[in-house]
């Protein structure tokens, strides 16, 4: 009978010290804005640039994300607004002068979370979180999310793309 009041303490022990997983897995979700108009200093997207962009909200929509970031061009918070107002999430604002230090922080929030960046730093970006090798997008590449997922100490980098395809 004295067995069991020990057991259940050294139980409780064990299960208290061990990890809190919730905490050690979570998934960075990186995409470069949708199809931009040409020949302007801040383009807004095309129609198939916002249809992307629905489509990208219609991908995520079962993610439980807990922040979307943007930077503050009208193209990347166009594509992030489609998913923010499904997930009803607040777009925040990031700066690509300093990729290292937003990947620290990135790290540092274990959330699931959405970056909407540009064809230079979304590469970039990913790299610093995954320390993988990725190759750069090009101009005319569009369809390209990333995903980054950290369970306690491993990373896996998984790269999908998006369906549509604009002519």
């Amino acid at each position: 009978m004295k067995l069991f009041p020990r057991l259940m303490i050294f139980l409780s022990f064990v299960v208290l010290s061990m990890p809190t997983f919730a905490d050690d897995i979570y998934s960075i979700y990186l995409v470069r804005h949708a199809e931009k108009q040409k020949d302007s200093d801040n383009p807004p997207l095309t129609s198939c640039g916002r249809l992307r962009a629905r489509q990208l909200a219609t991908i995520l929509a079962d993610v439980k994300l807990n922040t979307i970031y943007s930077t503050t061009t009208q193209r990347t918070m166009a594509t992030a607004l489609p998913i923010s107002q499904v997930k009803k999430l607040a777009i925040k604002n990031y700066s690509a002068k300093n990729l290292t230090q937003f990947a620290f922080s990135l790290k540092q929030l274990k959330q699931n979370v959405l970056v909407v960046g540009h064809s230079n730093t979304t590469p970039q970006l990913v790299e610093l979180l995954s320390d993988e090798k990725v190759l750069p997008i090009e101009d005319h590449q569009y369809q390209h999310l990333y995903q980054v997922q950290f369970f306690e100490d491993k990373i896996n980098l998984t790269l999908l793309k998006q369906p549509l395809i604009c002519r």
